[in-house]
């Protein structure tokens, strides 16, 4: 069954609750309007004129939405005129400005609308101060008109007139609710405490103290009136005498009793103060100049979020006021939506932004002209023309400086780069997250499905108390004939990419040539994966049983999968990209390179050292993060092998 509410029914039920405040009773004897409060106290002004400044400096679009995925920027619409010059009083960054910080001191905002004769469209508005305008009607759910006073009148204007904009009341107020209610506590302690460094500094005795007399001294009335009379006039206030050397009486004794501002803990105070007003409109302290907590990074990132989580609801806020107040003003507004442009805020640096439009693009996005117009300088003929490298193809290399092998799955381009066009070719050391996903994926899942299978036999003749429940070499052959064939398939492709990208001939390269040495370095790996699992099983059945051994291969089919995975691929990877070189061009040479500013010691030996293409360095390694190396040698190792051709 449904039920029919009449929206006259729903605002029957009350009368409009209009309280139209502008002060607050900060204490009992400090009661200021919130404009005041905004002139007096730095910390309220600071924060409101944070809102107001980096709103008001972002731009406000208008946009059609064409489709899901298209839209276009609308220049030419009236509503786009009318918000580039909102008011001919006041410029854009003015208006808006005024807008928020009105909105953060009061929690309300008025405009009128201006229209030009015979045009329904509204051309300018007019702002109205806050406090110069209510609500009026019986309507508890939304004003029905809104009354202007001024010093020389009034004037009421129905809703389609104005631009209106309040905040939330719990009680239903149609004016909202000012921010800076929130703050009365702490704005009472900053004024409390200001009253009292005032006359501490209006009282002026620049030594602060009591003076002390004997107990059984005698002194008339009429004496302590003259003393304390002359006391007074020669070293209280600020006058020619404050400051002097006090002269005591008999038997007296000043004793110092001050405060310094460490104590009265002044500076803390005022930090106080601004923190808890930059929490009452959200603002990160960092924003506002509280920097006891900040570094480089954290700041960064707080800027990063600050136009969208510390303004983004101020933002949506005004955005859907303006379409809510100012769609039936234009007739023709169709799919017409507004937007602030926060993108400029939001991008990094232009060296980042440059890597990723290369990266986006696959090629050079700039023409030269383009890119003197940033510089401020002029345009040059033939600059129009967007110069793409001869190394770069559609869909090919991110980047016109790099001189990898993207476009080969297997040769990423931070592995290999031509220091000298023909001559000699670096190639870095193999990081597992270097390599292609597609590599790593495979090899994760052929661990994957190796550990499935070994769980099955193990856990069965464990189960049928089998002494014999693991069998080294059968593992080790099974694994190790799994790893071959992705071996060899990996190591073509890395070896075929980098001789592409040295200008040699693919088909020079023999796969035969790499199944022996091949079949040993699979031969290791199995050995090293199958010894791990034999140990973490053995103290298994040993402490928890069968549970704790379906453990360990739970483990290994997730983790140590994807683990072994990577570092098997990276192993292929970096094989392929020496062996290519080595087997095409035999009289080849290569040095070892350092790149960090931090090597090894052993590393460090080593840098500038030459050798054949086929003879190892120094330290017993082929090239540099050799799988043939020990962990220390290979661990994090940055450098890189240059061949010379």
């Amino acid at each position: 069954m449904g039920f029919v509410v009449s929206q006259g029914q729903v605002a029957a039920l009350s009368r409009a609750q209009i309280t139209v405040s502008s002060s607050m009773q900060v204490t009992e004897t400090y009661t200021a309007a919130y404009d005041a409060i905004w002139r007096a106290h730095g910390s309220v002004r600071t924060v409101v004129g944070f809102l107001g400044r980096n709103i008001a400096q972002l731009g406000l679009h208008v946009y059609e939405r064409v489709s899901d995925e298209d839209r276009r920027r609308v220049r030419d619409h009236d509503l786009a005129r009318l918000l580039s010059t909102p008011s001919p009083f006041q410029t854009r960054y003015d208006f808006f400005d005024a807008m928020v910080q009105d909105l953060a001191i009061f929690d309300r905002y008025l405009a009128v609308k201006a229209k030009a004769t015979g045009s329904e469209a509204t051309r300018a508005l007019l702002r109205i101060p806050p406090t110069l305008f209510k609500p009026v009607g019986e309507n508890w759910m939304y004003p029905e008109a809104f009354e202007v006073k001024g010093s020389k009148g009034k004037k009421t204007y129905t809703p389609d007139q104005v631009l209106f904009i309040t905040g939330y009341s719990p009680t239903g107020d149609l004016l909202g609710s000012s921010p800076i209610e929130s703050l009365r506590a702490v704005l009472a302690e900053e004024y409390e405490a200001a009253r009292m460094r005032a006359q501490t500094f209006r009282n002026g005795a620049r030594t602060n103290g009591y003076i002390e007399r004997p107990l059984g001294a005698d002194w008339s009335n009429q004496a302590r009136d003259r003393f304390k009379a002359g006391w007074r006039a020669q070293y209280v206030g600020n006058g020619p005498q404050a400051g002097g050397t006090p002269i005591l009486e008999d038997g007296m004794k000043f004793v110092p009793a001050s405060q310094s501002a460490k104590d009265l803990q002044y500076i803390e105070s005022r930090k106080l103060t601004r923190e808890e007003a930059a929490a009452a409109y959200f603002i990160p302290p960092p924003m506002v100049g509280l920097l006891d907590h900040a570094t480089f990074s954290n700041i960064k990132e707080q800027h990063k979020h600050l136009y969208q989580d510390t303004l983004g609801p101020w933002l949506q806020r005004i955005q859907q006021a303006l379409m809510l107040s100012l769609s039936g003003d234009f007739p023709d507004m169709g799919s017409l939506y507004v937007e602030f442009n926060i993108e400029e805020k939001l991008r990094g640096s232009f060296e980042e932004q440059a890597a990723q439009l290369q990266t986006a693009t696959g090629g050079p996005y700039m023409t030269r002209n383009e890119a003197r117009a940033r510089q401020n300088l002029p345009a040059i003929e033939g600059g129009d023309e967007l110069i793409v490298p001869l190394n770069v193809i559609t869909g090919g290399q991110a980047s016109p400086t790099d001189a990898g092998t993207q476009n080969l799955a297997s040769a990423p381009a931070a592995l290999v780069k031509a220091r000298a066009k023909g001559t000699e070719f670096e190639i870095k050391a193999v990081t597992s997250d270097a390599v292609p996903e597609d590599h790593q994926a495979r090899l994760a899942k052929l661990f994957a499905g190796f550990f499935a299978r070994q769980r099955r036999a193990v856990l069965s003749a464990a189960g049928a108390k089998d002494a014999d429940w693991w069998d080294q070499d059968r593992w080790d052959n099974e694994l190790s004939e799994d790893l071959l064939d992705e071996a060899l398939s990996v190591s073509e492709a890395a070896a075929i990419g980098v001789l592409t990208e040295m200008g040699i001939d693919s088909d020079e390269y023999s796969q035969d040539r790499t199944k022996a040495f091949l079949k040993k370095v699979t031969a290791r790996i199995a050995g090293q994966v199958n010894g791990t699992t034999y140990e973490a099983l053995a103290a298994a059945f040993e402490d928890g049983g069968t549970e704790a051994a379906e453990h360990v291969f739970d483990v290994a089919e997730e983790s140590r999968a994807t683990a072994s995975g990577m570092t098997a691929a990276a192993t292929f990877v970096g094989f392929g990209l020496v062996e290519g070189p080595r087997q095409t061009r035999p009289k080849a040479r290569k040095r070892w390179q350092v790149n960090s500013g931090n090597p090894r010691a052993s590393h460090a030996a080593l840098n500038g050292e030459e050798v054949g293409i086929d003879d190892e360095f120094s330290n017993g390694m082929p090239w540099p993060g050799s799988f043939t190396g020990d962990v220390e040698e290979v661990a994090g190792c940055q450098c890189s092998v240059v061949i010379i051709t």
